[in-house]
């Protein structure tokens, strides 16, 4: 068993408007980064007989949410890019978001992302965190098997 770290975590979004780091180091608050499927990737048809039918879907598409400190300067980039993403469909869903934990080999590439909306914001007593969700066409995961020497020796 090994040990997990989000100092280890990496990851950027890249587009037509800006290459922005979200890992480790960009004021990521409390609930980090969080990768979804968009659906389910079979559908069981049972028949009048009892007989089973698995339908494999090709449906790769999921959403990506990155939680950040209200302080953050990373919130005023994603604005920046927000802004001018949704200025033209020409550069609509071109983003690529990278996400990669290399103690643990994990990688996560999402194609095709488009800014769900612009987050929701909150003044209050204490600073909020400021969440940003994003909607993939393709998502692409492999995990590690953990151990650092494998990760090292696959760079």
């Amino acid at each position: 068993m090994g040990s997990y770290s989000f100092q280890n975590v990496v990851a950027g979004i890249a587009g037509p408007n800006g290459n922005i780091q979200l890992g480790a180091g960009a004021g990521t608050a409390e609930g980090g980064i969080s990768v979804a499927m968009r659906g389910d990737k079979n559908t069981l048809t049972v028949g009048a007989d009892g007989t089973g039918m698995n339908s494999l879907h090709a449906d790769n598409s999921g959403s990506v949410t990155v939680r950040l400190l209200k302080t953050s300067p990373i919130n005023a980039l994603l604005m920046s890019m927000y802004n001018a993403d949704k200025a033209s469909s020409i550069v609509w869903g071109k983003n690529v978001i990278s996400i990669r934990d290399f103690a643990r080999g994990d990688h996560v590439t999402c194609y095709g992302c488009a800014f769900k909306k612009a987050p929701d914001l909150t003044w209050d007593k204490e600073g909020a965190m400021v969440e940003w969700t994003w909607d993939a066409t393709k998502v692409e995961e492999r995990l590690g098997t953990g151990s650092p020497a494998a990760v090292i020796g696959g760079i």
